[in-house]
Parts: structure tokens; sequence; C-alpha cells
């Protein structure tokens, strides 16, 4: 297997390296692909060096490509791979909400992998998290309406994002004013709620990505979805407090035996010995945590719960291998 992974040196990029070495993913040949001025680094991996190469325009000499370089980039350049016979697991926006592109977390739609046309799409890291924590409740009570709180850290913006947050607290902790360039307002000691673009119903564009990701994932467009996405200052893992209705009835009880029993999850729920899912804990963590499970007081056959998942990995490095894995046992 000849794999090549586009955009290897941002932080999605350098998480999917260490997640194909840790997981031990059966590769001849590996190229690294970044931008012409981040070409001529080196990475490590499985004990080497391995040097940064300038991305040319045409196919790559690959069977797999982990793209991770933005969404105009993969828009332009990922069909050109798939041309050249490359599978191409994408996770930019370019690609998510083509009819024919599957959009995949392995745990929740693993067969949809198998109808790819030559790429296949990560979910936004906020949908991926959700996703894990909602599907096997989904399965087992059938949820009707499901309402969104994110917490989500400086990471979903990048390297520049959690750069952007150290440099600036720094600013703040030494008497000076903190700035913003990647953010619309300074993030230290502060929280916005907007994230992505407004869109024109008044929600932002990574809002509306939670409804229609989910639908997509989930191959049911009539589960009612709201949600409000805020950024706060933490530097990896996003939190989203979610309330769920479900048709049949629930108890925490069952729910948390439905969650114990769920691939890539960890019930963390002790909150009596202060034991609850934190961005802390859950940082460089493959499973998202869930915790803080009860009994609704707004829904008849209601829950109310929280859950944690590291933005670089099940959110986007992690998930992408995990795709590109289940791709090789085949259907």
């Amino acid at each position: 297997m000849r794999v090549a992974v586009v955009g290897a040196t941002g932080a999605v990029g350098r998480e999917i390296l260490k997640a194909l070495e840790a997981r031990n993913f059966p590769l001849s040949e590996l190229r690294l692909y970044a931008s012409p001025r981040s070409a001529g680094a080196r990475l490590p991996f499985r004990g080497e060096e391995l040097p940064v190469e300038p991305l040319p325009e045409g196919p790559l000499p690959a069977d797999l490509v982990l793209a991770s370089a933005g969404g105009s980039l993969s828009k332009a350049l990922a069909p050109v791979w798939a041309e050249g016979g490359a599978l191409v697991v994408d996770n930019s926006s370019a690609f998510r909400y083509e009819p024919h592109v599957p959009l995949v977390v392995p745990e929740v739609n693993r067969e949809e992998i198998f109808r790819h046309q030559g790429i296949i799409a990560n979910p936004n890291c906020t949908t991926a998290i959700l996703a894990m924590a909602l599907w096997p409740l989904h399965q087992a009570f059938r949820a009707k309406r499901v309402i969104v709180a994110t917490y989500q850290a400086a990471s979903g913006a990048g390297a520049k994002g959690m750069e952007e947050l150290l440099l600036e607290t720094h600013r703040y902790l030494h008497g000076e004013a903190p700035r913003a360039e990647v953010f619309a307002h300074p993030l230290p000691f502060n929280v916005l709620p907007h994230i992505d673009a407004f869109q024109e119903n008044g929600y932002t564009r990574e809002e509306m990505k939670v409804v229609w990701e989910t639908h997509k994932i989930f191959g049911d467009a009539s589960l009612r979805i709201s949600a409000t996405a805020v950024r706060v200052p933490t530097l990896r893992a996003h939190a989203e407090a979610v309330s769920v209705e479900f048709e049949r009835p629930v108890t925490p009880e069952a729910a948390r035996e439905v969650l114990a029993q769920a691939p890539g999850v960890e019930v963390v729920d002790e909150p009596q010995a202060r034991r609850y899912p934190m961005p802390l804990t859950a940082s460089g963590k493959w499973a998202v945590e869930v915790g803080r499970i009860r009994g609704s007081l707004a829904f008849e056959n209601g829950l109310d719960f929280f859950v944690v998942g590291d933005q670089l990995l099940k959110g986007a490095a992690l998930n992408a291998v995990q795709i590109a894995e289940e791709w090789l046992k085949g259907p």
C-alpha cells in the first residue's frame, strides 16, 4: 500500500502520521506533501525522518491519499488523484455534501465506504464527535429531536488557532491587550458564539454542518437537530452538551449500558467522584468520553449528556485512518 499524506505539516496532517504509526497501518511507501513553503521539512515516522515534498499538480504515486490541506485544494486536485487510481480520504468540506461521495464515521455507516467513486469525505469534527455518542442511543431508543451546544477548542482552527490562543494569552497575562487574526475576537478568557460564516437562517455554517452531516451519516433526514457552536479558550478536544428527545422510553441506566458497549466510546460518568468528560482528559485519546448522563427535565423520553472528543483525532485524523483501515478489510 503506497500512501500519500497531503497537508502533512499541518495539525491534522501530523496527527495522521502519528495514527498511521501507532496503529501499524500496512504500507510499503509513505510520501508527504505540503505547500512549497513547507517543502523541505522532515517529519518523524517509524524511527526515520521523512522529507516533505511540494505538492505536484497531477496524479500522485499512491494507492491511498489522506488529504488535509483545505477545501479549495481538495476540490481542484482530489478528482485528479482519484482518476490516477488512488482512493482519496478527504478531511476538508469540499465533498461532504456531494450525493455521490460517502460521508463516513466507520462506527456508524461503514457500509458507505464501499460505495465510493474514488473519494470518501471525512465529517466535520463536531459532527463526528456527536455521532459517536448519539448513534448507539439512536439505534436503541430512536432519537426525534436533538439540541446541541458546543464548546469548541482552538484546535478547530488548526495549528494557527492554537498558536494564537497561546500567544494572545501570554500577551494578556503580561498586561497587553490580546489581538485576533484567526478568530473574530480575542479568544483568551473569552467565548465566541461565532464559528464559520453566518447563514441566512441566522445559524452559522458550523452549526448547519451538524444538521446536514448528521442527516447524511445517519441516513435519516427526519431527525430534528438544532446547534449553537461556541469557541472556547481550550487548546484541544471539543465538548458538546446534548439534549435528546427519544421515541422510546429511556433511562440514564439503560443509556449507560448502551454506551458502554459502543465502539470508540468511553463512559466517564461518576459525578460524585468528580469524574466526567473534560478536554484535559479527552485530549490525545482515541475514544470520545461521554458522561453527565441524566434524565431530561424538558422531554418526557429524554436525556441530557456531555460528550468530549479530541478534534484532531476522532474529529479528523483518526477517523480518516479508520476509514482507510476498514476499506482495506473489504465489505
